[in-house]
């Protein structure tokens, strides 16, 4: 299932992790985990930490000593169901989401062992796009067919950020850090867009990869692509 024509299907995309301590993730870890229907509630928490300063026999308390921000956190409902084609998808997408829990077999090698980075991804809701770890997965599978494969899921996914940086573009670093959304015209091409957003036609398969194409060559005019920020391309792109 896609999101209907006109529409950007949310997405969360896996990272290798960083095996020398950096605050940068590697490059993508398989394709994107594209959502069969987008989310209708997106939960997303930040914390800041104060010191209250009590002094002992005043009637009120003293100015509060701001000691730094928490983490954003993202909790998620992600839908699933292929009741109208009895696939493996529903199967194949838990087995995914469970993944974000296990270190990969590259950090394991390293003899640095983590859980792949993740960053949840819908359009140009840039707030909630972040680099974080998956805390926790849950899933709930409803309906099975004849032969058990599950039919229908609610999976639940609770995200903490692991990057600092703030969200979006700086504007005084002239860096391309925020993601655009392009709305494909008559003409357009990967490899045109890849060359016009990165400066290399090669790198099509980047926007094909974070939209979930399979044939680069159909592009229907009006369809909205989700172009990935420079800094989250493959290491030597």
């Amino acid at each position: 299932m896609i999101a209907p024509a006109g529409k950007v299907a949310a997405f969360l995309q896996r990272y290798q992790p960083p095996t020398n301590g950096g605050s940068r993730p590697g490059g993508p870890l398989g394709g994107p985990i594209t959502f069969m229907f987008n989310p209708n509630q997106l939960t997303l928490t930040k914390s800041a930490t104060w010191i209250p300063h009590i002094v002992r026999g005043a009637e009120e308390t003293g100015i509060p000593e701001f000691s730094g921000s928490g983490p954003r956190t993202l909790s998620l409902e992600i839908f699933l169901d292929v009741t109208d084609t009895h696939s493996r998808t529903v199967q194949q997408r838990v087995d995914e989401l469970l993944t974000c829990c296990v270190p990969t077999a590259a950090s394991i090698a390293a003899k640095a062992p983590s859980p792949p980075w993740v960053k949840f991804a819908w359009g140009q809701f840039q707030t909630v796009s972040f680099y974080a770890y998956v805390s926790q997965v849950s899933a709930a599978c409803t309906l099975f067919d004849g032969n058990g494969t599950p039919l229908r899921a609610n999976c639940s996914l609770s995200l903490s950020e692991i990057s600092g940086n703030t969200p979006g573009q700086n504007p005084t670093s002239g860096s391309r850090s925020a993601r655009r959304v392009h709305r494909v015209v008559d003409g357009d091409s990967l490899p045109l867009l890849a060359h016009s957003e990165y400066g290399d036609p090669t790198i099509w398969r980047v926007i094909a990869e974070a939209n979930g194409i399979d044939d680069p060559m159909r592009l229907p005019p009006g369809m909205e692509l989700l172009l990935p920020a420079a800094d989250e391309l493959p290491a030597g792109s």
